[in-house]
């Protein structure tokens, strides 16, 4: 039985309420961080981007003048911040980042990713095995789509407290080892990636921090079959379609980015402009580092 003291314990109510009421205290949305040069942010820049995923999971940032190719200022950003350990994914281009936009992906499948249709909510890499998983994540837009492209995000941390609040033990349900199941990815009659069998919530050996594995695809996820966990998987449903006022609705803009601990998010489908040379692109990193606070590493 883990009696330790911290917020993510079900056995101690109190380091939870503590937790919760400085969660809560924060404001929704933290404000965007204005990046005069993407080449060498500044200190102050570096240490309220810092902030704000330490308070929320995720900071916004605007290149003030975007750079023709944002790769290397983007590669550079997340070293700022501890985020080294590149994913390895079938798409990502030679510097590790991959380029989402509207294209044929060479495999059998049509990720969604790379098509125009809407995503709907997840964590990046809720399909790694258990001891890959992703933990930090940079997304950048690089040309928005002619309409649409809305990025949902939502702290996963505000979704821990939206269920354990209603009922404890669906948090319970979550966190067992076998919670979640992701089937193996089949292409070409040959297994590319085995299934995978774990938890949606995890803890940090240190108790400080909550790492969330999820997708709200039906197809491509198995709920373990017990009825706490269907409800769970329920509520967190109804809670992205409410109107919880931590839930952001953003259409990025062109320098626009996001640097997260691998937060929930979505994308509404999309009109792309039908000349080429206007498609939308964004830049994702996925990294199994979570962002380490400038204050960590002194």
């Amino acid at each position: 039985m883990n009696t330790s003291a911290n917020p993510f314990s079900l056995y101690d109510d109190r380091a939870y309420r503590e937790w919760r009421a400085r969660k809560l205290a924060e404001p929704p949305q933290p404000p965007v961080v204005e990046i005069a040069d993407p080449a060498n942010p500044s200190a102050t820049d570096l240490a309220t981007l810092a902030r704000h995923c330490e308070h929320h999971n995720f900071a916004l940032f605007r290149f003030c003048e975007p750079p023709a190719d944002p790769q290397p200022a983007l590669r550079q950003l997340g070293l700022h911040f501890g985020l080294n350990d590149l994913d390895a994914n079938l798409c990502a281009e030679d510097s590790g980042l991959t380029e989402i936009t509207v294209k044929d992906t060479g495999t059998d499948n049509r990720y969604i990713p790379y098509t125009d249709r809407p995503i709907g909510w997840h964590t990046d890499g809720y399909y790694n095995p258990m001891h890959q998983q992703i933990h930090g994540m940079l997304l950048y837009c690089h040309r928005p789509a002619m309409e649409g492209g809305v990025n949902g995000l939502l702290d996963h941390e505000i979704a821990y407290i939206r269920l354990r609040d209603q009922n404890p033990e669906w948090i319970r349900a979550l966190m067992a080892p076998d919670a979640f199941t992701i089937p193996p990815n089949i292409e070409g009659g040959m297994e590319i990636r085995p299934a995978t069998v774990g938890p949606v919530f995890t803890v940090s050996p240190d108790g400080r921090h909550l790492h969330m594995r999820y997708s709200a695809r039906s197809r491509n996820v198995e709920w373990k079959d017990d009825t706490a966990t269907r409800e769970a998987a329920a509520a967190l449903l109804e809670l992205f379609a409410s109107d919880d006022p931590f839930i952001l609705e953003r259409r990025l803009a062109a320098g626009e980015g996001v640097i997260s601990n691998n937060i929930l998010h979505r994308r509404s489908g999309f009109t792309d402009s039908p000349d080429p040379a206007r498609k939308r692109v964004y830049f994702r990193a996925r990294y199994h580092d979570r962002v380490r606070y400038i204050h960590d590493t002194q």
